[in-house]
Formats: structure tokens, C-alpha cells, sequence
């Protein structure tokens, strides 16, 4: 008897050195009558208390690594959670009859879990549950970012063994706009001359830095000795005059040419949290490809105006961004031949590039200052130098071309509305009348809105581009 009641002392102790270490909850499971009233749910790492009517002098628990026991009295057992996971607890009377079985349920300790989640996550909706050995979380968070913290901490608890059926409220779908925005200015300079001698039908030379073969050619006002000019556009001009037997004719190029461009391409596309959305306002340019058997077949590249982007809302109104967009056309100043096919090249302004902003915000994620500049001098060797007349052999050409390139992205948090709420371009022009096409030539009605002021305007009046 002294020996069972050191041994039920020990145990005590044990049990209160446990629980010094881990609290125990205020849980007592009753049986009586040979059954338990419930099953034995158990937080991890905590204790429960179970009673029963009928004394018992043999226990064993079915896996002790998921549950812990140890006796308190011959009618009290002291029950540890270990791991998560179910088992059966055996009692047994001194004359071998069985009293209970009862179910023990160790789950994960979501009472400290609750609590860390309303520590990091203050204000969110979020139910926690257990189920089996795991753990659910259900309601809904604010973002994206504060879903990624709750599933994180869950992890921590029940690694392996979380189940998300958590929703994310507010506004998850992204409005790109992308705005292209592109100036260009070229300023080109020429000065040529060509000098002609000619005495009779015997003798003639001609000078100077053109090109001084049959082409383009000046009148023939030198005895069937031409002139040639060194460009096909107009700014020449011809001089001739005899002295005795003798021709002198002198040609005179001077060029110059301006232009200005212009490129502007907004695109808008709308895509959902996380989900990748493409765009593309252009076509297929067919370009032939050799085959293995010899043959030629033909694949299409696309050019245009393109757009792909990755959207998610990060944490309220904060978006981030992976963007790939770009603008192209076929350049048909560069030409390769092959195999009896003419294949135009590209022009390409492209970039790709990830970032992070707030709804409404712009982000210049691009930009490029080019300035390009060619000075080319050339001269009849020796003749070129002499002071005054030299001028006539020499020629000159200045060429300068700028471009300025800015790509901007703006983000807007969208939701859908009705469809009679959005207006089309061609809700703002009216098909005229016949009295208005063929009375007084107008091709369209009267517009409203800014399709119609931009109808308004001409091209006409002042122009110009300005780098700093």
C-alpha cells in the first residue's frame, strides 16, 4: 500500500512538473458506467483529466507517442498530448474485465495559435478549425500579402497539414495602362559642286565631287559632256559659259531636308490578380524559313503594339507589376535577300522589368536620349585646297537625328460594371444624311466628346521638338 502511494506521488509529481511546463486546461472527462461521455480531445503539448466511476487497476494507451498517461488514483488519469494523430485508451478492472475504451484526438494547440494570428493578423476575419491532424483556416483576409502570413504561421503548427479555404476581399483585378511615347527629329545638310571643261568635241574634263557618270544628268550644255548630280531631289542649279573655243559649265547641289515623328501608343488591359494577360494591336509579318527536307516554309512573327503582364495585389492598394511590353514595325529601309525572298527587318522599343506601386500611381519605367550626328567632308585631292575656287571641289554632308523615348505605367484597381455603363468610340459619331454627304461633303455627322474634338483638329500650324 506504501509502495502504491509512493508510486501515485511520484506520479502526481510528474504530472505537475508537466504542467509547470506546458498549462493545463480546465478539461475533465467523466466515465461512467463503462463508457466515456465524449471523445478525449487533447491540444498538443497539454493535459486533460479523465475520471471514472469504476476503479481500475490496469491502462495502456494504443500508440504512446501520440498520448501520454499516468495515473493520479485508481479513478483518475492524467493524459498528455504528444502528437498530433487519434488513439484508443484500454481500462481494465483488477479481474481482467474491461471498463472503457476511449477514443483520445490530440490536435494541433490552435487556442496559441488563435491568439499569435490575432497578434500578427489584428482586425482579419479568420476561423481557425481542426480536422484530423491538421488544421483549417477559413473567412476571408484583406490581401493577398496578410494570406501568405496567416498560411506561413498555420505552418509552423501543423506543417504539411493545412488546409486553405480562406478568401481574399476587395478589389482584385488590375487596369494596366501603358503609355508609349516617342519623339523624333532629323535635320540633313548637303553641299556639292562639279566643275566641266570642254574645247570643242575633242577635249573635255570634267571635276568635282559628285558623281560624274551617267545618272541623273544635268542638260547637256557642255558639248555632250554631262554632269551628274550626286542626289535625285531638287536644289541644283547649272551654270555654262563659252570663252572662244572653250566650255566651262559648274553645278551647284545644295540640300537640306527636316522631319519630325511622332509615335503614341496607349495600350489598356485588365487582368486578374495573378494571372497573366497578353495584348497585341498589330499583325503577322511571314518570313520564310529552310526546312530540313530543302524545302521553304513560312513563319510569322508578330509586330505591333504588345503586352504581357502579371498583376497582384500585394497589400490593400500596393500592385506588383512583371511587365513585358513593346513597340514595333517593319522597317523597310533594311532588306535581306535570300533565296528569291524579300524580308524586311524590325524596329523594335521593348522592356521588361518587375515593380511595385500603389493603385493610380506612374512609374516611368523606361526612357531613352539618343542623339546621332554624321559630318562628312570630301574634296578633289590638291584642287580642294586652293583658296575660293577650292570650294568647287569639295562637298560636304551634315546629317543629326534625335529621339527621345518614354515608356509609363499606371495601375488602377477596377471592378465590373453594367455594360450600358461604358461607351464605345463609335457611339459618339452619327452616319450623316444624305443632304449632309452630298450637299455639303461631310463624311460624318456631328460628334460629341473627345472623338469629336480630336476630329476637329488639322494638321496644320506650328511643330517642332525640343531635347534638354
Amino acid at each position: 500500500m506504501k509502495l502504491r502511494s509512493l508510486w501515485t506521488a511520484g506520479a502526481l509529481g510528474l504530472a505537475l512538473a508537466t504542467t509547470s511546463l506546458t498549462p493545463v486546461t480546465a478539461q475533465t472527462l467523466t466515465i461512467m458506467k463503462g463508457s466515456a461521455t465524449a471523445p478525449l480531445e487533447v491540444p498538443m503539448n497539454r493535459a486533460i483529466v479523465v475520471e471514472s466511476d469504476t476503479a481500475f487497476s490496469e491502462l495502456s494507451v494504443a500508440n504512446p507517442g501520440i498520448a501520454d498517461i499516468s495515473t493520479l488514483s485508481d479513478k483518475t488519469i492524467y493524459v498528455l498530448g504528444k502528437t498530433p494523430g487519434r488513439t484508443t485508451m484500454t481500462l481494465m478492472t483488477q479481474d481482467g474485465k474491461l471498463i472503457s475504451n476511449v477514443e483520445v484526438h490530440v490536435t494541433p494547440d490552435i487556442e496559441e495559435f488563435k491568439e499569435r494570428l490575432q497578434q500578427i493578423l489584428p482586425g482579419e476575419r479568420i476561423e481557425v478549425r481542426t480536422a484530423n491532424d491538421g488544421i483549417v483556416l477559413s473567412g476571408s483576409v484583406s490581401s493577398t500579402a496578410k494570406l501568405d502570413r496567416a498560411l506561413d504561421l498555420a505552418a509552423r503548427y501543423a506543417p504539411d497539414r493545412v488546409s486553405n479555404l480562406l478568401m481574399v476581399s476587395g478589389t482584385q483585378q488590375v487596369m494596366l495602362k501603358v503609355r508609349f511615347a516617342e519623339m523624333q527629329r532629323s535635320v540633313s545638310k548637303s553641299l556639292a559642286a562639279s566643275l566641266g571643261v570642254s574645247g570643242g568635241n575633242s577635249v573635255g574634263i570634267n571635276a568635282g565631287t559628285g558623281q560624274l557618270a551617267d545618272g541623273n544628268k544635268l542638260s547637256n550644255f557642255l558639248g555632250g559632256t554631262p554632269i551628274t548630280s550626286t542626289n535625285q531631289a531638287a536644289g541644283r542649279i547649272g551654270l555654262g559659259f563659252t570663252a572662244g573655243s572653250l566650255e566651262f559649265g559648274v553645278l551647284l547641289e545644295a540640300l537640306e531636308s527636316k522631319g519630325v515623328v511622332r509615335t503614341l501608343a496607349e495600350p489598356n488591359l485588365t487582368a486578374l490578380s495573378g494571372q497573366e494577360a497578353k495584348f497585341l494591336a498589330g499583325g503577322e509579318y511571314p518570313i520564310p524559313v529552310a526546312s530540313g527536307n530543302g524545302t521553304i516554309s513560312v513563319e510569322y512573327k508578330p509586330f505591333g503594339v504588345e503586352l504581357n503582364f502579371t498583376p497582384t495585389v500585394v497589400d490593400g492598394d500596393t500592385i506588383n507589376l512583371v511587365i513585358n511590353a513593346a513597340v514595333s514595325s517593319i522597317d523597310t529601309t533594311t532588306t535581306l535577300q535570300t533565296d528569291g525572298f524579300s524580308v524586311n527587318a524590325f524596329k523594335r522599343r521593348e522592356t521588361s522589368t518587375t515593380v511595385e506601386m500603389r493603385d493610380g500611381e506612374s512609374f516611368a519605367i523606361a526612357g531613352l536620349l539618343q542623339d546621332d550626328f554624321r559630318d562628312l567632308n570630301g574634296q578633289v585631292p590638291w584642287l580642294g585646297d586652293i583658296p575660293v575656287l577650292g570650294a568647287l571641289f569639295r562637298s560636304a554632308d551634315y546629317q543629326r537625328s534625335q529621339s527621345e523615348l518614354v515608356i509609363i505605367v499606371t495601375p488602377h484597381l477596377v471592378t465590373p460594371t453594367r455594360g450600358e455603363a461604358l461607351a464605345l468610340p463609335t457611339d459618339r459619331i452619327r452616319i450623316p444624311t444624305e443632304k449632309e454627304l452630298f450637299l455639303f461633303g461631310k463624311t460624318a455627322g456631328s460628334q460629341r466628346g473627345a472623338a469629336g474634338e480630336v476630329a476637329r483638329q488639322d494638321f496644320s500650324g506650328s511643330y517642332g521638338y525640343t531635347m534638354e
